[in-house]
């Protein structure tokens, strides 16, 4: 590694579309940065981009440098962000995504590869969980240092529905969506607490009937597309849920979030990456927390990674090396 990538932190933010400069925006308020460099396939957005975004940095928390660059750039970073992609319109499910993204995905992470990248890669392009397991196989990257943003951004909406519910804070609350980012996650209930009570137990002591739980599992699943329908695309919230995650690698956390990681027996699952409690650190996904799933969520985890891994199948074999 290169002193200049010591002495510095350095970001790359590839694809500077709603959700790419929503992600920069909130970097702002982020200490501790050197450099944002912003790539993107229309050179004159990313330079537009870093324009308009340098503005504000006389009234904002940072002194970061924000300027277009290349994939040349790349060998110099701490963390690359992948943004770049096609978006989920009205009535499209993330999976439908699969082909052209994994191909923007192939091509942007053989050009990191090319230019000597070395850091730890966020993939945010849907369907994410399957395009964090292109970007592993593309880049050449250590499987803990590729991480898909996975249920960040859905566990972020689980808690404020929990929170109304029950009127607790969302930070007092802890569960967790697993699984697809997608249609076939879910949340382990039996893994659920406020502060350090059950959930489950609480609902019971207090007579709170269980099948709000499956109303508010519904909002949150639907909660995308929802928001697509009313202003056609999803980006504050995924912007700020990434902020969350390069924060968590920056300053080395080790805290745990539900991030798209790869799966070497955990959930008794193999060789893909789906949406599990993870340590996050600057060495990346270092660890898989298991829960103690019963029966019930240990079948929805197997439907959820088999419909991932039949896409991908069924998809990408003439994109990438399934083997």
């Amino acid at each position: 590694m290169s002193q200049d990538k010591i002495s510095k932190r350095r970001l790359m933010l590839v694809g500077t579309g709603f959700v790419g400069m929503s992600f920069a925006y909130s970097l702002l308020h982020e200490k501790g940065i050197d450099e944002l460099v912003l790539v993107d396939v229309n050179e004159d957005k990313a330079r537009g981009e870093a324009m308009d975004l340098a503005d504000g940095l006389v009234y904002a928390d940072t002194k970061m440098k924000v300027y277009a660059g290349t994939y040349a750039d790349a060998e110099f970073c701490n963390i690359v962000v992948l943004t770049a992609g096609a978006a989920q319109k009205p009535g499209q499910s993330r999976l439908e995504l699969v082909k052209i993204n994994a191909n923007i995905t192939k091509g942007v992470c053989e050009q990191l590869k090319a230019n000597k990248f070395d850091g730890i890669l966020v993939v945010a392009n849907n369907p994410v969980d399957i395009m964090t397991y292109v970007a592993w196989k593309a880049s050449g990257l250590p499987k803990q240092h590729v991480i898909g943003s996975g249920t960040v951004l859905d566990t972020a909406r689980l808690r404020v529905e929990l929170s109304d519910l029950l009127g607790f804070a969302p930070s007092n609350i802890h569960a967790y969506i697993l699984g697809e980012h997608g249609d076939s996650s879910f949340v382990s209930w039996t893994n659920s607490f406020i502060g350090c009570k059950s959930l489950l137990e609480y609902l019971d002591e207090n007579q709170i009937d269980l099948m709000q739980l499956q109303n508010v599992y519904i909002d949150v699943r639907d909660k995308a597309y929802k928001i697509i329908d009313l202003k056609k695309a999803t980006y504050y919230g995924i912007g700020l849920a990434l902020k969350r995650i390069v924060s968590a690698i920056l300053n080395n956390e080790r805290c745990i979030l539900p991030v798209s990681s790869y799966q070497n027996g955990e959930y008794t699952k193999y060789g893909y990456f789906i949406s599990t409690p993870t340590v996050v650190g600057s060495d990346g996904a270092t660890q898989i927390l298991t829960l103690p799933l019963n029966e019930n969520e240990q079948n929805r985890f197997n439907n959820s990674f088999d419909t991932l891994v039949k896409t991908i199948n069924e998809n990408l074999g003439d994109i990438i090396d399934l083997d």
